[in-house]
C-alpha cells in the first residue's frame, strides 16, 4: 500500500518551521525555492539566492505587479523583504563560500547514510549534468538541509545506504525533508534518526521506501 504523501507545499512550511529567527538561508533550485513562501509568523530569515540576492521574499501573486527582471536562481519572479538587496555573482559566492550562510536548503537525487550529497548529475540523458553553485554551498554553508522527494519517479529510495550517483559534497548533509516525514543524519551509526514522520505514514511503509537503515 502506498503510504500518503505531503504536498511540496506542506514539505516547504515543514522545513521553515526549523530554520531560527535571524538566520541567513540560501535556496537551491528546485524544491527549496517554495520555502521562501513560509516563513513563520513573527520571525524573519534573510533568503540568499545564488544569482545575486539577499532578502529574497515570497513569490508574487497573480494578480500582483512585480518586476520582471527581479528573479532567483530558478529564475521565478520572487518579490524582496524591507532592506533587501541585490549584487553581483562573484560577491554572491564570496558569501556561499566564506561560510557567512548559517544554512543552505538544497534539493537532491541521493543522500547516503554518511551525509554524502549527489544532486548535479543523473544518468538521464536528457537531462545533462548541472553544478550551479551546489559544490560551494555543500562545503560554504554551515549546515545543509535536503528538501525533496522520498523516491524518485521510478520509485527507488532517494535515502541509501551509499550513493552511485556522482558527489556534490561529503558528509555535509544534517537533515533531510521529504514527503513522508523528516530525518536526521547519523554519520557516525550510517543511519537516519526518523524526527518526524508525517499523519498515516507507518515506519513499516517508511522503511520499505527508504535504502538506509532507519532508527526511531
Amino acid at each position: 500500500m502506498t503510504p500518503p504523501r505531503y504536498s511540496t507545499h506542506d514539505m516547504a512550511a515543514r522545513l521553515a518551521a526549523d530554520i531560527p529567527d535571524g538566520a541567513y538561508v540560501n535556496l537551491g533550485i528546485g524544491l527549496p525555492v517554495i520555502v521562501a513562501n513560509h516563513v513563520p509568523e513573527g520571525r524573519q530569515v534573510i533568503y540568499h539566492s545564488e544569482n545575486g540576492i539577499l532578502g529574497v521574499s515570497r513569490s508574487p501573486t497573480t494578480d500582483e505587479e512585480y518586476d520582471p527582471d527581479l528573479i532567483n536562481a530558478a529564475k521565478d519572479p520572487v518579490t524582496l523583504i524591507a532592506g533587501g538587496c541585490y549584487f553581483d555573482t562573484a560577491e554572491s559566492f564570496a558569501m556561499m563560500r566564506g561560510g557567512h550562510l548559517d544554512l543552505a536548503v538544497l534539493g537532491a537525487f541521493q543522500v547516503s547514510a554518511t551525509g554524502d550529497l549527489a544532486n548535479w548529475a543523473t544518468r538521464d540523458a536528457t537531462y545533462p549534468p548541472a553544478v550551479g553553485g551546489a559544490m560551494d554551498l555543500a562545503v560554504g554553508a554551515k549546515q545543509v538541509y535536503v528538501l525533496m522527494r522520498h523516491t524518485a519517479k521510478d520509485g527507488t529510495p532517494k535515502l541509501v545506504e551509499t550513493c552511485d550517483l556522482p558527489l556534490t559534497g561529503t558528509g555535509c548533509v544534517r537533515r533531510v525533508y521529504t514527503d513522508l516525514g523528516v530525518f536526521e543524519i547519523d554519520a557516525d551509526q550510517r543511519c537516519a534518526n526518523v524526527i518526524e514522520r508525517f499523519d498515516g505514514v507507518s515506519f513499516e511503509a517508511l522503511r520499505a521506501a527508504t535504502g538506509m537503515r532507519l532508527v526511531e
